[in-house]
Formats: C-alpha cells, structure tokens, sequence
C-alpha cells in the first residue's frame, strides 16, 4: 500500500530481458536500506525489490505489468518516480494507492498557470471500464506516474491536474511533455462504488 507522495526519482542503470519479463536495475539514494523482498512503487507500479548488489537494486515486471503501464518504454537514464510502502503509524498525506497501474494516458497539452504547470491527460475512452470505475471526476484522486494528484476539469476521458513547482522539479513531470505516455491508477473508492451499484 502507497500514498502517492513521491520520496524521489530513480535512475535506471540498466535493463534486461527475461523471456516475457523485463529486470530493471536502478539507483536512488535510499538502496542501502531496502531489503529482498520489499516492495517498492515504480512510476506507481509496486514491484518486488529481487536482488541489491554495488549501490543499486533490481525489480523484475512481468509481462501483464507491461502492457499495463509505461515501464515497456523506458531506457537507461530515464528518471523513475519511486516510493516505499507506506507506514501505518503516520499521516496519509496523499490518497490510498495500491500500486496497481490501470492504464496509461497520453500527455496532450501542457500549459503554463504562472508558477505552476497544468497537465491535460487523455486516456482511452471505454464505457465498460468506466462502468467499473475507471473514470475521474472533478476533486477526486487519481495516480499520475505514481503522485497522488487532484483531478480539475474531467472529460469522459481526459482530466487535468496541476502541478506546484516543488512536485514538478521532485517527481518526473519535469520530463513530461505532450505526447508522453503515463501510468494511471483510478481512486480504489470509486472502484469499489461502481462494483457495489453492479450488484444491487
């Protein structure tokens, strides 16, 4: 379990396939205190902490994890948004975030707001999913790459979110521009309201 609050970006030192599934080795400065077995969000991806070994560590994504996310499209020196499991003896600062990438959206547009930064998301449009849960709605939570954010202005299949200066310079949104693919995780609550309606 996460809180969407980003502790900082990792880069990744380098990639390698396995069969259907792809290691990814990765440096921050918090290695030395992982341990085998932890789990860690990548992008918001949860992924299991495999091997640490020379001040970085491996994660293995299988295959579903792949088509699900964004974690396909990275290269070595790409910056990855991580955070550790959440401690349950402090606040929840963000929203609840399980880790579990739905989907990826496409950036659209960017757009300046005079110190901070607006982001347009475009997501595929699907009723079935929506029907599940998978949509936003304005002041809701939704998991960009891994940050807790506040949804403004949604669409069937679009949504904004704004970025302060402190989170645009401390996650990868420093790296996002129109076109980039990100990782979406829909607010768990909404999900659990829409199943609910299905089985009355």
């Amino acid at each position: 379990m996460f809180s969407g609050i980003i502790e900082e970006f990792a880069t990744v030192v380098a990639i390698k396939k396995d069969r259907d599934n792809i290691d990814f080795t990765l440096r921050c400065s918090f290695v030395e205190e992982l341990g085998i077995d932890q789990s860690v969000a990548h992008n918001g991806v949860c992924l299991t902490v495999v091997s640490i070994q020379d001040g970085t560590y491996t994660v293995t994504a299988m295959k579903e994890t792949l088509e699900r996310s964004n974690l396909g499209l990275l290269q070595v020196g790409d910056k990855v948004n991580v955070e550790r499991s959440m401690l349950m003896n402090g606040r929840l600062d963000g929203h609840i975030v399980q880790g579990h990438v739905d989907e990826t959206a496409r950036c659209i547009h960017v757009e300046d707001a005079n110190g901070s930064t607006y982001f347009t998301f475009e997501y595929k449009e699907d009723k079935e999913m929506a029907l599940n849960g998978y949509f936003t709605v304005d002041k809701g939570s939704v998991t960009v790459n891994g940050v807790s954010l506040t949804v403004c202005n949604p669409t069937k299949n679009t949504f904004q979110v704004a970025i302060i200066p402190y989170t645009f310079e401390h996650t990868n949104f420093c790296d996002i521009k129109v076109g980039s693919v990100v990782n979406l995780e829909f607010d768990i609550i909404g999900k659990y309201i829409a199943r609910l309606q299905q089985l009355k």
